[in-house]
């Protein structure tokens, strides 16, 4: 393995999940076991489904292993949830470092690998890599990218860099709708983002400024919901620069810089103007899933699978990959000198460089950071 790159294979399963209650004096009036934890998760598994999990001897009260659904609950009572361990889906465990210094690091993600635990992904993650590679003083992710989504992601070494590095991140979404749109209005943000995409179909106009609202919708598999276009979302803004078109394959390449860091930004904006990333396959023209059938989003319509919990939804998730996205470049102060500018550049894959300066990205690319 490379000096700049980290990285454990994963083991064959993972170590499955504990999570705790403690039953208060309202959840516990005349309340039983199975109730309690379908009540409070129904978005975990439906009745049958709990009452399968308590059988199974996943789920203690006070200490004691209970296999009755109907034991009654009292308030105070301490409750652990033993999900077993399963087999996560095949996934990248190599990170390339591209440039650190006593705060920061940053990483070259590979699409695939999600960033922080959640769904199907518990423990085959970058934080994990993380915990496995660093120990107890780990870098933290303080921002997010998409599981199908490539490129560049900023880690904090230090608590003093993580509160910087959030506030950046946060500054540069909160200037959107306020009136004052960054270098537009005279403010200089203080993080610039670049983002390399693959859209579907042909973008005519070289330059094209999106500022279409994202919201949430409710959506099959997604307990928190979906991020759409949605005209009472919140504000969002891109900037698309035309690279290359290609007619023959019907696509575009894009440059894409974004003032702010909604879930899915890039996604939904260029799906909303009608051209949505190649192999995206969840949203479609207009910034919407491919399908949203209101009558479809009760997930206790689900079948559950065999440790009781629902089945994964046959409608694409936004984890899904497929899709060409990747977080190119990235400019910030420096964290110890902010009148210094720290740029990372993340190596292009072959898909997303230009035809005509393919060679010159990729000499480029082996460049990976500089310091002004």
């Amino acid at each position: 393995m490379s000096p700049q790159q980290i990285g454990l294979p994963w083991p064959e399963l993972n170590d499955g999940l504990t999570y705790k209650d403690v039953v208060s004096s309202s959840d516990s009036e005349l309340t039983t076991v199975s109730d309690y934890y379908y009540t409070k998760y129904k978005s975990s598994a439906p009745l049958l489904g709990w009452i399968q999990r308590i059988q199974n001897g996943q789920i203690q009260v006070d200490g004691e292993v209970v296999e009755d659904p109907n034991t009654l609950l009292r308030s105070g009572s301490k409750l652990v949830y033993h999900r077993l361990p399963w087999k996560e889906p095949d996934t990248p465990h190599l990170l390339d470092i591209l440039y650190q210094d006593h705060d920061l690091i940053a990483f070259n993600k590979p699409s695939g690998l999600q960033v922080l635990p959640g769904g199907l992904f518990q423990q085959r993650t970058v934080l994990t890599q993380l915990q496995w590679c660093f120990g107890e003083s780990h870098p933290v992710p303080v921002h997010r990218l998409g599981r199908g989504t490539s490129g560049i992601l900023l880690c904090a070494k230090t608590k003093l860099a993580k509160t910087k590095l959030s506030a950046y991140f946060a500054e540069g979404t909160s200037l959107v709708g306020s009136g004052n749109m960054g270098q537009e209005c005279g403010t200089v943000r203080k993080i610039s983002k670049i983002y390399r995409a693959l859209a579907s179909g042909i973008v005519e106009e070289d330059e094209v400024v999106i500022k279409q609202p994202i919201g949430v919708a409710r959506y099959p598999g997604v307990a928190k919901g979906l991020y759409v276009a949605s005209s009472e979302g919140k504000p969002s803004f891109s900037k698309v620069i035309v690279l290359e078109r290609d007619r023959q394959r019907d696509c575009t390449l894009v440059k894409v810089e974004i003032q702010s860091g909604r879930p899915h930004q890039i996604r939904i904006h260029l799906a909303f103007i009608g051209h949505p990333l190649v192999g995206d396959p969840l949203y479609v023209a207009g910034g919407q899933p491919k399908s949203v059938d209101p009558d479809l989003v009760d997930a206790t319509t689900t079948p559950f699978a065999q440790d009781g919990g629902y089945r994964r939804p046959n409608q694409a998730v936004p984890g899904d990959c497929g899709y060409h996205l990747h977080a190119h470049e990235v400019e910030i102060p420096n964290l110890l000198d902010t009148h210094k500018v720290v740029k990372v550049v993340a190596p292009l894959p072959p898909i997303l460089q230009t035809s005509y300066l393919a060679e010159e990205e990729e000499e480029k690319g082996l460049s990976s950071f500089k310091l002004s």
